[in-house]
């Protein structure tokens, strides 16, 4: 099947990620992505793919075995069934095909603007989907699924191309918190290693992305009257905000590029008697990780011994930086550049402020960069897939596993 056709019907799947069925532990949260998951499944079982299961969280992996008589290494491709929850309608996608120049309009009142797009320019004369102004596209990671049943299909086809193991494995819920990768069994996957296809433009290749943590901080202060709450009310509500006066200046979200780290002030409710901090934690170094997390102890250490034991402190991890497990000459590095300058593709290599299911895999003993959909926009109605883009995200991964085999 074409990419673009198997693309597109992808997307015709309504996944929205739904964030209170997530909340509640329902997995898959929305079930539109088993109905995706199992599409996919039949997909690679005409292909003549034996080993797959899926399971009732939507779970999906296969496995095409190796045809070499050599040691090769098992290489997992990873993607997510869900989309993002910033919009919830069906996708209507469109193609507009030889793009030449300009705005192109989505509907007769939205238009996506070279003037707020100017990478656009990179796209004259190539076929251009996007959504129709009401909804997401479904690139990410819809792009990723069709680029890596695509790849898989192009082995069945072709049984005289030598290859190691490849695993597929297709995620639910990634959108809210990781969730199918935290409940997958690496076990299951059982390779070397592996790659995410969940970054944007042709090129991109993230390998390095946050350590994060979150840290809750409950104040318990006493309640008074105020006519005669001198000497009694201790309010809680200050106490924290006397916490938060104490946080590096500077530090934060909106303060911070690149590899700079933060603390991140998320919610602060409560009352006199009783006041919740919640904050995340980001820091690309694992040592600075740990020392911001250190910091928020001592800092809560100290408030108790001013406030007579009043401050309970929860800290938790809740991924890690890829590149805590890799290093610059792992062959899960070197096959995707070498695979690049094969394609004549330019890399773009850059740290990623942000989590994606390979933060959660790799620290289940498989390292797992993350490589490029063709996508732009993601989390937008502006959302669009330039057609080269994503017949190239399928062409560096069948291009990594021809490296593999032959290296």
């Amino acid at each position: 099947m074409d990419i673009v056709q198997r693309f597109l019907n992808y997307t015709k799947i309504n996944t929205t990620t739904n964030r209170q069925n997530g909340a509640d532990g329902v997995m898959p949260s929305n079930l539109a992505e088993l109905e995706l998951a199992k599409l996919i499944k039949s997909e690679l079982e005409n292909l003549g793919i034996k080993n797959i299961s899926l399971n009732e969280k939507s779970i999906l992996i296969a496995k095409i075995p190796t045809n070499s008589k050599k040691s090769l290494p098992s290489i997992a491709f990873f993607a997510h069934l869900d989309t993002s929850a910033e919009q919830s309608g069906d996708t209507k996608a469109k193609i507009v095909s030889n793009y030449q120049g300009g705005d192109i309009a989505l509907n007769d009142k939205i238009s996506l603007k070279v003037s707020e797009n100017a990478e656009l320019k990179n796209y004259i004369g190539d076929d251009i989907i996007t959504t129709d102004g009401t909804s997401l596209l479904g690139a990410d990671d819809k792009a990723a699924i069709a680029a890596i049943v695509d790849m898989a299909e192009y082995f069945c086809l072709n049984q005289d191309i030598e290859h190691g193991e490849i695993v597929i494995c297709f995620l639910p819920d990634e959108e809210q918190g990781l969730r199918g990768a935290k409940a997958l069994d690496a076990k299951d996957i059982g390779a070397d290693f592996g790659y995410c296809l969940d970054c944007c433009e042709i090129g991109e290749f993230i390998y390095e992305n946050w350590n994060a943590g979150d840290c809750e901080i409950e104040f318990t202060g006493v309640s008074a009257h105020p006519m005669n709450a001198k000497g009694k009310l201790i309010n809680s509500l200050l106490m924290a905000h006397k916490f938060i006066s104490l946080l590096p200046s500077g530090e934060a979200p909106e303060y911070t590029q690149n590899k700079e780290g933060y603390f991140w002030v998320k919610g602060l409710s409560g009352n006199s008697a009783k006041t919740i901090l919640k904050l995340d934690i980001r820091e690309f170094d694992e040592a600075k990780y740990y020392q911001r997390m250190q910091f928020l102890q001592t800092m809560a250490d100290y408030f108790n011994k001013i406030y007579d034991n009043r401050v309970k402190i929860t800290l938790n991890d809740r991924y890690k930086n890829v590149f805590n497990y890799l290093s610059l000459d792992h062959m899960a590095i070197n096959l995707p550049l070498q695979a690049f300058k094969n394609l004549g593709i330019s890399p773009k290599i850059k740290p990623m402020r942000g989590g994606y299911d390979g933060a959660v895999i790799s620290q289940k003993g498989i390292a797992t960069p993350n490589l490029f959909t063709g996508g732009h926009n993601f989390h937008s109605i502006y959302e669009y897939l330039p057609v080269n883009s994503l017949k190239m995200a399928s062409e560096v991964i069948k291009e990594i596993v021809k490296l593999a085999a032959n290296g």
